[in-house]
């Protein structure tokens, strides 16, 4: 079968190879899967360059989020038959023909939700939910509340804006440049800026943070109010937030929200509510992903370079069985 695999950590589209492998069997609980589509997401393409060297072992198949049909099943798998469409999360694999995995760790798709909701109904659906939950967590009620939204332009930037309308919560949304404030409908205020720019007297309750580095520091010293809370859960920037922002500001609370962890330590029960809650915010638009395109496996390079492309406009898909 054909697949992608990196051996050595690097810029992704110099290290990733396509190769041929074989087809693995399904063993006891674990059933294949043939991949319908799988997304690409930063997720996939951090771990390539090295950034968690650490916790990567080499060499891996990218591709944390996808949809695709089980085609064969181990033994003692009660849940799961062949033709049976599922989402499978819990380790990366997904950019490749067929995936073994557990059959714990397989979320089925309901019949009304087609192959491309499906592929991105993972990362940023739960990672949104999440974050909400969070936030509630915090304060209790959200109701007049103010939330403060980085890389609020993203695809999961927009959820978090519109499941923060729907709780009467003020939303600043805060992007790096002029290309992404078309997309900020569901905002009730647009800053661009990227860390050295901010307006004075910006200030919230709390703020969600994909990027990291100058502005996340800036935005911890400067405008989360005591009794807030700063939730990073991403570094767009490449950059950590830095220290002293984080030390210097004891009356505020810091966390950092990391998708994968959350997944291996809440059991399934969660996991299927949490994928319920994402399939019906996919049916009334709420979790919609635009998809700028769909690429065969076989022209990855090519995929990987849109995804890079500033003015990509929508998540890039690929097809694993062509």
């Amino acid at each position: 079968m054909r697949s992608s695999l990196v051996r050595q950590f690097g810029d992704p589209g110099q290290v990733i190879e396509l190769v041929d492998i074989d087809r693995a069997a399904p063993g006891a609980g674990e059933v294949e899967i043939a991949i319908s589509l799988s997304a690409i997401n930063p997720s996939d393409l951090i771990p390539v360059t090295g950034a968690y060297s650490a916790r990567t072992v080499l060499p891996f198949v990218p591709g944390f989020e996808g949809v695709g049909v089980v085609t064969r099943i181990g033994a003692g798998v009660r849940d799961l038959k062949p033709g049976d469409r599922v989402v499978p999360i819990g380790a990366s694999g997904l950019w490749q023909q067929f995936l073994v995995r557990p059959a714990e760790w397989c979320f089925a798709v309901p019949d009304d939700i087609d192959d491309q909701q499906a592929a991105t109904s993972y990362v940023n659906p739960l990672t949104a939910l999440r974050l909400f939950e969070q936030l509630r967590e915090h304060f209790g009620s959200l109701k007049g509340r103010s939330v403060g939204v980085t890389a609020a332009g993203s695809a999961i930037g927009g959820m978090l804006l519109r499941l923060l309308a729907m709780e009467d919560v003020t939303t600043t949304a805060i992007v790096r440049s002029e290309k992404s404030v078309r997309h900020l409908g569901d905002a009730d205020r647009v800053i661009v800026a990227d860390g050295v720019n901010l307006p004075p007297r910006l200030t919230f309750d709390a703020a969600l943070d994909a990027v990291g580095g100058n502005l996340a520091g800036e935005l911890i010293a400067r405008c989360v109010q005591p009794g807030g809370i700063f939730i990073q859960y991403g570094a767009l920037s490449g950059v950590p937030v830095p220290q002293a922002a984080i030390s210097g500001r004891p009356d505020v609370r810091f966390t950092f929200f990391w998708l994968r962890t959350w997944v291996h330590s809440a059991g399934r029960n969660p996991l299927e509510v949490a994928f319920e809650r994402s399939f019906a915010g996919l049916r009334d638009g709420l979790f919609a992903s635009p998809i700028a395109a769909i690429y065969p496996l076989s022209r990855l390079a090519e995929a990987l370079a849109h995804q890079e492309d500033p003015r990509r406009d929508g998540k890039i898909l690929l097809d694993p069985r062509c």
